[in-house]
């Protein structure tokens, strides 16, 4: 018996100080552990300071009904109970009783509001018993954040959105993947709780060990205006046509700066029996597919740079067939076109005519065209900052996809794949006088009004083609609007260029001929002259019931788009001159004028007159003039009505808008 309790002694005292730091660790380490506060997100705002994406605190609050002392209880139960009641609409009796089952229960984590926002986090704290704090309250305030986007689905996939999968795995796409760790995440905190039984921590005190710092705000190029028009110009044309999906991009051309984007897939709603169209994949950063007649633009300017066809050259495209190694070439006009120019085979898209001049000219040296295609980087990704870019596809020979037939389908569009902003990229170069710029999503990175980084303009290719091949391709491009497969889209008060596209896809499958699919592009740039933006349209599978041809389909969104930025946006920065002069409002302000010498007690109507000239006016008839201005400074409504006898001194309130 002595040596066992000699042993206990030993292995006290050895617990004690020897071992005592260890155990003593662990027993806090199961007792009180860290938890990461998360930091705020930081903004994302539109070009124009709209906000795009915010970081929202959501709090739950709960109550430790052990913590307060038996009279700090009693005194505030009912005052609680009534606030509760207040608040959540049950009668104070029913809080009364759960309060007081709580604490016989010793439950030190009873829950008093769920994913309540600021206003009301507030609201709790000021509750009698609440503020005394969580010391001698019982308070519990558990803050997360939730990730808002203010302008709800609009371009919700390039903004970016955290998403968890089934094995807890995030991931974030679009602006928020790809700035987040850099810029938007922040920096987290600390904070220290106490466990408090069945696997429930509670805060040990109300305020956090480390301060979490929240991230940078990320200012895009995005227009909300701009955006706006596009997502609505797509979903339109979308649900007229019950397509699968789409994508439009508006960029600016100098600046290569992404003013919207828009990808719209379609759900079938099971409850409703409808279908709808969200924002599902970014389809225009990545999706790579056959871009169809609108890379014939890449194909001829390729031979034109080449010298080996000029825009005059005449072309045969038969009777609308023409077989190339055993396959046979169509183009969309029944009995085909016949011998037409290169310029006008490009405005007709002339499959046939693209097949031929390609094959013709390169087919004993099919490197010399690849190589052209390879120096405009059209066989590399744009190197976007954004992640999930598509494989641009250039096949040349040695590659799985060559054959004999290969080139003569390059020329018009297939056997090549292409994102949707990859193509756009190089029509806007050639909107740029050939300047291929990297499109861009984001104009700057601030800290409140620090600015903390800046992004400018990057050019991929400094010039892509000569100025007589660029001259002959822009004026080639306007015309296929005013005469070509795109005249359907031709507007007398505006002006613009492009390109009509219609690709089949899925051709390869058995069921092809009994289910058609198509895709149909419209890509291009306006106004034709001075070109401010360019734009694609890529819209997938359409009803073949209601059409499928790019000028029929996709042209309009493009003409809708541009038509709206027009009467919308201001495409002028500058303003040349204030010196407004307008021949009917002049007129109408001699008129007033007279009127007001001749009779200066008699109230002219100065409804349509600028504000200033009202002013003037009025102040010569003796009379105090109050304006209230609101945007443009036309009067809308006066106070007098015209005609009315005034008075010496007499206030007029003009409201100008």
């Amino acid at each position: 018996m002595f040596i066992f309790a000699l042993a206990v002694v030993v292995k006290l005292l050895t617990i004690q100080f020897v071992q005592g730091d260890k155990y003593r660790a662990l027993a806090a380490e199961r007792l009180v552990k860290k938890v990461t506060i998360p930091a705020n997100r930081g903004n994302v705002y539109s070009v124009n300071g709209n906000l795009l994406a915010t970081s929202v605190p959501k709090y739950d609050i709960r109550f430790d009904a052990v913590t307060p002392s038996s009279a700090t209880f009693e005194k505030y139960l009912k005052p609680l109970s009534d606030e509760l009641s207040k608040y959540h609409g049950k009668p104070s009796s029913y809080y009364q009783k759960e309060l007081r089952k709580a604490r016989v229960n010793r439950n030190r984590y009873y829950r008093l509001a769920k994913n309540i926002g600021y206003g009301d986090y507030v609201k709790f704290r000021n509750f009698p018993m609440l503020n005394l704090g969580a010391y001698k309250g019982g308070l519990i305030v558990e803050q997360t954040t939730k990730r808002e986007h203010p302008m709800g689905g609009i371009a919700q996939r390039t903004i970016g959105y955290e998403r968890v999968d089934e094995d807890g795995n995030i991931t974030r796409p679009g602006i928020d993947g790809a700035f987040g760790m850099k810029y938007l995440s922040g920096v987290d905190g600390e904070r220290l709780k106490q466990k408090i039984g069945k696997g429930q921590w509670k805060p040990i005190v109300d305020y956090n060990q480390v301060e979490p710092k929240d991230g940078y705000d990320v200012y895009t190029t995005i227009d909300v205006n701009i955006q706006d028009i596009a997502h609505h110009a797509l979903l339109k044309q979308l649900e007229e046509y019950d397509a699968e999906h789409g994508c439009v991009v508006v960029m600016e051309v100098e600046t290569g700066e992404i003013r919207a984007i828009s990808n719209l897939g379609r759900t079938h709603d099971s409850k409703t029996g409808r279908n709808f169209y969200y924002e599902k994949l970014n389809y225009a950063v990545g999706e790579s597919h056959e871009p169809g007649s609108t890379f014939k633009l890449m194909a001829l300017m390729a031979a034109l740079e080449d010298k080996v066809v000029d825009t005059s050259t005449v072309v045969d495209t038969k009777q609308g067939r023409k077989v190339f190694y055993g396959r046979s070439i169509y183009d969309s006009k029944h009995g085909g076109y016949g011998k037409i120019s290169v310029a006008r085979s490009f405005e007709v898209s002339s499959n046939i005519a693209l097949a031929s001049i390609v094959d013709e000219n390169y087919a004993s040296k099919p490197e010399k065209f690849i190589n052209r295609l390879k120096s405009w980087s059209l066989d590399k990704p744009l190197g976007l900052s954004i992640i999930g870019e598509g494989e641009p596809v250039i096949p040349g020979p040695g590659h799985e996809l060559w054959s004999r037939n290969a080139l003569p389908s390059m020329a018009y569009g297939y056997n090549v794949r292409l994102t949707p902003l990859q193509t756009l990229t190089f029509y806007n170069a050639v909107a740029n006088n050939g300047v291929m710029v990297r499109p861009r999503f984001i104009k700057e990175v601030k800290e409140f009004e620090k600015t903390i980084e800046t992004f400018d303009r990057e050019v991929i290719n400094n010039k892509i083609c000569s100025d007589k091949t660029l001259g002959e391709i822009q004026e080639i491009l306007k015309n296929v609007v005013v005469r070509g497969t795109g005249r359907s889209l031709y507007s007398s008060h505006f002006s613009m260029a492009g390109k009509t596209g219609t690709a089949q896809t899925e051709y390869w499958m058995k069921d092809w001929k009994d289910n058609r699919r198509y895709v149909s592009t419209f890509a291009g740039y306006f106004p034709a002259e001075n070109p401010k933006y360019s734009c694609i349209v890529v819209i997938h599978k359409p009803s073949t019931k209601k059409g499928y041809y790019g000028a029929d389909v996709s042209g309009p969104v493009f003409k809708r788009i541009a038509q709206k930025i027009f009467t919308d946006t201001p495409i002028t920065d500058e303003v040349e001159t204030l010196e407004v002069q307008n021949a009917s409002v002049e007129k109408e302000f001699q008129s007033y004028y007279q009127t007001a010498q001749t009779y200066k007690t008699i109230m002219p109507n100065v409804v349509g007159l600028p504000a200033m000239d009202a002013v003037s006016l009025l102040e010569n008839m003796d009379v105090d003039v109050q304006v209230k201005i609101t945007g443009a400074g036309i009067v809308k409504r006066q106070s007098i009505d015209k005609n009315t006898k005034l008075k010496n001194k007499q206030t007029i309130v003009l409201v100008a808008s």
